[in-house]
């Protein structure tokens, strides 16, 4: 059974994804013209070979498998443009010569991989429970150290390699293989080159065995029953594509018992295979069929251009830097390919490969940097080429009316990650913002939501969006829910909600319920909601749960629906809080004060969008009345000596910012609070929740008496006090930006400027650099440009107007 042998199979051994192997591939099916070819790959897949010839099949795709009563349990077996099987599937289908799959049943290899994550969950419970660590010897994939008959897992080609004196795998493959060209010209004998390959690995397996891979001899095993089936109906002229590792195991001498033995009891489960799209990028990842490539997108110019590759590539990469504004001209392109030919003859090589290319397109059209380099390598050298695969080709229920969201929606699944704008007032956004909503919910992340660059309002979203290969089994799994995306998210969000945990979780949901708009899983969310508000009494929960809760409201009002229940359990939720905040608030510890102060920031923030709701829904009822109630509280909070010091700063600040507290209230407040009987310890924590987080800082640049008090009571602390406090106060200002910082530094460096009236009294205390009253003169010379950007009407000639005439431009 060799490759040249006329009365035996033709067994072709490849490396996966080489597009030297694919090239040799298909010189060698013309050369044999063989009755049949076999492939290695899941036999369930047989049934999907003749999609692979529609024009709506585009590489790179792969079979996905999957266990029918564990869809998340799945393999994959990718092909790319250049991948050996793909070609000889091609080869096939063209010439209508039958196919057909000959590796082990993904029902069987699925069940055995279950297994071995079972095994090896139990020995690592076993090795912790001896005090062994997390390192379990023996781990499937992996040889026992103590086993002396255990190989360690072999890489063929890095073996052949290092014998021939490679210190690089790739090299020696892309030298030996990749360069051959057109399997050695016009008349050469194509399958001369499996012969030596299956000579070279023949002397491998009698050196290492099955090489660590404890699962060959059975899928070897499969193979050649396989064949034997072949050869009963088509005869001997077979051609046998397969991995060349297992060659010499197909070709030995065994019996059908001996083979039929090693299969004997092996675990299955109930599988579907299909096929579905892959990516270049997943290709350079560990991945079914060794898929380990750190180029595909190199590998595949090299099957796309087998002659004069290297111009052909540098041509490539100046039309990428010229896109990207870098000045690169056709004098580049002579050059980077004259000196990636000579640092290949400097090295020895038949041609120029990829790390010649590199190192040419560095020096010659990057002056040295990386920064093109690392370009090329991520849109070039692997590439985010995305395959596609027919409409009607086998799919869950659910996937298939994903795709027809996808097409009415006209959002295109693409393997580049690409920003997305949402005007939620267009029917099609607003139908693409709930597609994605309804994917998120049920666990299928093909877009995440991000800050937007331009505008922040409330019918504005902006997505990322990248679609991974492994969505596809997400959405397998997904399947379990529903047929159609919104059912599927429906009985989810319903299901989600009886078992939520906590109160904050059912709000978070009705919040992404409102989102993906799903009216028929509300009235679930909603009675969860009730029940867990009215049962839970911690206010720390209550808080946390509110902010969700209010934007569920919002986005109620904005995307339509009807949001009067969640309304009255919003404000119903605020009282229960308003009441119990106080005291929760009292006696808390360091860690117990940070998580109060993250709930009353919230809370605020909270009270504020909810008394806009209502104002906005009832004109003139309601709103300063929750506003008002909100401030008592904070007063109340503010006041109380058992509250930590973080958190009566906070609420200070928050009074201080909507303008409760009057003049001079902050500064009383801040006085008392850094009187000499208070201790450092709970006045540098006051200063903490009052001037803490990034627009702390400027309320200090701005207010001098401020500053001056903290500044005042910070040379008072007592030496043996200070290095307790210096903690605090450095992790409060390090918050601040560089530019703030540097400010306050010289403001308190030159200290306050106090001014006086004729009469000698002292008057303003301003800070350096800020005047002590209103300087007219100065203010009106600016007026003409700011009514022009205000849109204000001059009245007539801009020179003619008084020029301390500051009216146009009060708020």
């Amino acid at each position: 059974m060799t490759a040249t042998s006329a009365a035996e199979p033709v067994l072709l051994g490849v490396r996966h994804h080489g597009p030297g192997s694919a090239r040799s591939v298909r010189a060698a099916l013309e050369q044999a013209a063989p009755d049949v070819v076999l492939i290695e790959g899941p036999p369930e897949a047989d049934e999907l070979v003749p999609l692979a010839l529609r024009e709506d099949m585009r590489p790179p795709v792969a079979l996905l498998a999957h266990a029918l009563d564990d869809p998340g349990r799945a393999a994959f077996w990718p092909l790319a443009e250049f991948s050996p099987e793909w070609v000889a599937l091609r080869w096939a289908l063209e010439r209508e010569v039958p196919v057909r799959f000959i590796d082990l049943p993904a029902a069987h290899s699925l069940a055995m991989a279950a297994e071995a994550e079972a095994e090896a969950e139990e020995k690592a419970k076993e090795a912790e429970a001896k005090g062994a660590g997390a390192a379990v010897e023996g781990a499937p994939g992996e040889a026992s150290a103590e086993d002396d008959t255990a190989d360690v897992r072999v890489d063929p080609i890095g073996v052949l390699a290092e014998t021939a004196g490679y210190d690089d795998a790739e090299r020696w493959w892309e030298d030996v293989v990749e360069h051959r060209g057109e399997a050695g010209g016009p008349g050469a004998d194509a399958l001369a080159p499996f012969a030596a390959l299956a000579e070279a690995m023949g002397a491998l397996r009698e050196a290492y065995g099955d090489g660590g891979h404890d699962r060959d001899p059975v899928r070897e095993a499969h193979m050649r029953l396989r064949l034997r089936e072949a050869r009963r109906e088509f005869g001997d002229h077979i051609a046998v594509v397969c991995g060349a590792w297992h060659v010499p195991a197909l070709a030995q001498r065994s019996t059908v018992t001996a083979d039929r033995q090693l299969l004997k009891g092996l675990p299955k489960v109930k599988a579907a295979v299909t096929w579905v799209p892959w990516t270049h990028r997943r290709l350079s990842r560990r991945s079914g069929y060794g898929a380990g490539i750190a180029s595909p997108g190199w590998y595949g110019h090299l099957f796309s251009s087998p002659d004069r590759p290297i111009e052909r590539w540098m041509t490539k990469v100046a039309g990428l830097l010229r896109e990207e504004d870098y000045a690169v001209s056709s004098a580049h392109v002579i050059e980077a390919v004259r000196l990636a030919q000579g640092l290949a003859t400097m090295r020895g090589r038949p041609l120029a490969g990829l790390a010649e290319a590199d190192d040419a397109i560095r020096a010659v059209m990057g002056d040295g940097s990386d920064a093109p380099s690392s370009l090329i390598h991520d849109r070039l050298v692997v590439g985010d080429v995305l395959g596609e695969v027919p409409d009607d080709a086998p799919a869950v229920p659910l996937q298939r009316d994903l795709a027809r969201s996808q097409r009415s929606l006209r959002l295109k699944p693409e393997a580049l990650e690409r920003e997305l704008e949402l005007d939620l007032r267009k029917e099609t956004d607003a139908g693409r913002s709930r597609l994605l909503h309804r994917l998120r919910l049920l666990g299928i992340p093909w877009g995440e939501p991000t800050r937007s660059r331009g505008s922040t309002g409330t019918f504005r979203e902006t997505w990322l969006l990248c679609w991974e290969p492994e969505l596809s089994v997400r959405v397998a799994e997904a399947g379990i829910w529903g047929t159609t995306v919104v059912s599927a998210a429906t009985a989810k969000a319903a299901s989600e909600a009886v078992g939520a945990a906590s109160l904050a979780e059912v709000t978070a949901l009705a919040e992404r319920c409102l989102l993906a708009e799903l009216p028929d899983a509300l009235p679930v969310v909603m009675r969860a909601l009730s029940d867990r508000a009215a049962l839970d009494a911690d206010v720390g929960h209550l808080a946390q749960a509110l902010p969700a809760l209010v934007r569920s409201v919002r986005y109620g009002d904005v995307r339509g629906t009807d949001g009067a229940a969640l309304r009255e359990v919003a404000l119903g939720l605020a009282e229960r809080v308003f009441v119990g905040l106080p005291p929760a608030c009292a006696g808390l510890d360091d860690d117990g004060a940070a998580e109060m102060r993250g709930h009353l920031d919230a809370t605020h923030q909270a009270v504020g969008l909810l008394g806009q709701l209502e104002a906005d829904t009832r004109p003139g009822g309601g709103t300063a009345d929750l506003r008002s109630r909100w401030a008592g509280v904070l007063r109340s909070v503010s006041g109380r000596d058992a509250v930590p010091g973080l958190i009566q700063g906070r609420a200070t600040r928050l009074l201080l910012d909507d303008g409760q507290l009057g003049d001079g209230g902050a500064e009383r407040l801040m006085g008392l609070a850094l009187s000499p009987g208070t201790p450092p310890g709970d006045a540098a924590g006051w200063i903490e929740g009052f001037v803490g987080g990034g627009d702390g800082g400027m309320l200090l640049v701005h207010d001098a008496r401020l500053l001056a008090l903290i500044d005042g009571w910070l040379t008072s602390v007592p030496d043996a006090a200070f290095t307790d406090v210096l903690p605090l106060l450095r992790r409060t200002f390090a918050e601040y930006e560089s530019g703030v910082r540097r400010t306050l530094g010289e403001l308190v460096r030159r200290g306050p400027a106090t001014t006086r009236d004729p009469a000698g009294a002292a008057t303003d205390t301003a800070a350096p650099g800020f005047g002590p009253g209103l300087d007219r003169d100065r203010a009106a010379a600016v007026l003409p440009t700011l009514r022009l950007l205000l849109g204000i009407d001059q009245g007539g000639d801009p020179a003619r107007q008084p020029d301390n005439d500051l009216t146009g431009v009060r708020t």
